[in-house]
């Protein structure tokens, strides 16, 4: 859908939670709604969210990857307004297969993609680093 598309008074994140609604069963719908909203109306109040349920944290896995890929992209199409986000997976050595949300354009080019994992490399090994740290220091190192 093209940003010509959209009714002039719906945002794009309204009119994605619209197409799934239509799209998706009923009850994975609410368990979707029931994820999104808390982060949605902090959004819209422009507050960081405390969020009771992770997309990727504990009791997570009792949501369906479906869902969890949804939720990403529908906080994602109402961060960046943008419609054309893509939930793609990235697997390298250090952290395995990571999940990332990003545009059309990125998800099709190789050389961002490359960029995109070598900064999860870097990153994995820079957390490896800091747990070390905080083991050997006697402070929690669960982050």
């Amino acid at each position: 859908m093209n940003a010509h598309e959209i009714p002039p008074d719906g945002r794009p994140v309204d009119v994605y939670l619209d197409l799934l609604r239509v799209r998706m069963d009923t009850e994975d719908y609410r368990t979707l709604l029931d994820v999104v909203e808390p982060v949605l109306r902090a959004i819209d109040e422009h507050q960081m969210p405390t969020i009771d349920f992770s997309l990727d944290g504990q009791g997570a896995e009792q949501l369906p990857q479906e869902i969890r890929d949804e939720a990403a992209l529908v906080i994602a199409t109402a961060v960046t307004g943008r419609l054309d986000n893509e939930v793609i997976e990235i697997s390298t050595e250090e952290t395995g297969p990571v999940r990332v949300v990003t545009d059309a354009a990125t998800a099709s080019d190789p050389e961002r993609l490359g960029e995109i994992a070598d900064y999860l490399t870097e990153r994995h090994r820079q957390n490896e680093e800091l747990r070390g740290i905080a083991e050997a220091s006697g402070l929690p190192s669960d982050f």
